[in-house]
């Protein structure tokens, strides 16, 4: 996995992170759900690259 790929997939899950923090602080769910959204997208990302690094050995 590139460090360029990496940083931007750590970079959407603290979005994520924070977003779900502040829909709990302001009683939003959308907001929240939206945050989960991202923290499972870059959770998802980050096993596409391993998985390529894998078959590119």
């Amino acid at each position: 996995m590139g460090f360029k790929d990496k940083v931007s997939n750590k970079a959407q899950e603290f979005k994520g992170k924070g977003k779900v923090a502040g829909g709990r602080a302001t009683d939003d769910r959308g907001l929240e759900a939206e945050g989960r959204a991202d923290q499972k997208k870059a959770g998802l990302k980050d096993v596409g690259e391993k998985i390529k690094d894998v078959f590119k050995k």
